[in-house]
């Protein structure tokens, strides 16, 4: 049976839908739930049947209430509960035959087959006009996808981000850092754009050959810290956890479980970090995103606002 893996789609015996936010799913699958079947739901999906959209609160809420043998810091469900499992890159064909935004993106892409897909409300078939494209693409191949987010926006084929974009994702995500660093952190990222006026990104999900060593559990919390480290590997910058290593006298790892402080710094640079201090074993590290709004929890990258 092929892996579970990071945002994959689970289906459960109620015809809820997940998305898969571990990789460590052996026996029961880490995933948020985001669909419930609804007849006053707003999504429609390819059948007919309606579906409700669940916020992280409110699917938090759900599980706790109806399902609280699901419940935890994500919610886990046994393997043998599956009914279905949607997987990226083996739906992108079925989705980029009636989206021709995603096609454009592919051809943009021209990836190998099973190294690209599309995850969130298009895998489901859930999509409606205002839905944004979550591209995922795997292993070292994203770095080839963003590398042509880059050039594809220099080439005009793409659409890069308006400030007014820029602002909205800010407000959005309220982060603890000013709007004028975060932009400036956002901008070299390359990992989103628009598409015939759709907002769409490229999210990073490792190779079936890399699925080992990844961060999982929760350590022994040693109170909350702010450092400064320099950053010896990025490779895993864009992975959820976003995995830098550093140099530093007590910490080894700097991770962020929020989609905000991906990518955010490249090896060799100066980071300042505040977040939360766990044991692992031998190691300490420092864990950014232990809420889910992170406030007062942030990488900033010195060497690329110049201090």
């Amino acid at each position: 049976m092929l892996p579970i893996r990071l945002r994959d789609f689970v289906e459960d015996p109620d015809g809820w839908l997940y998305a898969v936010s571990t990789y460590d799913n052996e026996k029961d699958v880490g995933c948020l739930l985001r669909y419930v079947p609804d007849k006053e739901g707003g999504r429609t999906g390819p059948s007919g049947q309606r579906y409700r959209k669940y916020d992280f609160e409110d699917a938090y809420r759900k599980i706790a209430h109806e399902k609280p043998a699901y419940a935890g810091l994500v919610q886990r469900i046994p393997v043998g509960d599956l009914r279905r499992v949607l997987r990226p890159d083996q739906e992108i064909s079925r989705i980029a035959a009636s989206h021709s935004g995603v096609r454009k993106l592919l051809d943009l892409f021209r990836l190998p087959p099973a190294t690209i897909g599309c995850t969130g409300s298009l895998l489901c078939g859930l999509q409606n006009e205002s839905s944004d494209i979550d591209m995922v693409v795997y292993g070292k191949h994203w770095f080839t996808a963003q590398a042509l987010v880059k050039q594809g926006i220099a080439d005009g084929r793409i659409e890069g981000m308006s400030l007014a974009m820029w602002r909205k994702v800010y407000e959005k995500r309220q982060p603890a850092i000013p709007y004028d660093v975060f932009v400036a952190h956002e901008q070299r990222k390359w990992n989103r754009g628009q598409i015939d006026g759709t907002y769409f990104d490229i999210l990073y999900t490792r190779s079936t050959d890399n699925l080992a060593g990844v961060p999982s559990g929760k350590g022994e919390v040693c109170g909350r810290q702010t450092i400064l480290a320099t950053v010896t590997d990025a490779s895993l910058a864009f992975d959820n956890p976003a995995v830098y290593v550093v140099e530093h006298e007590s910490v080894t790892k700097v991770l962020s479980f929020t989609h905000t402080y991906s990518g955010q710094a490249l090896a060799g640079e100066t980071i300042e970090a505040c977040g939360v201090l766990e044991r692992h074993g031998t190691e300490h590290w420092l864990i950014v995103g232990t809420t889910r709004e992170a406030k007062g929890e942030y990488i900033v990258s010195k060497t690329l606002i110049g201090e």
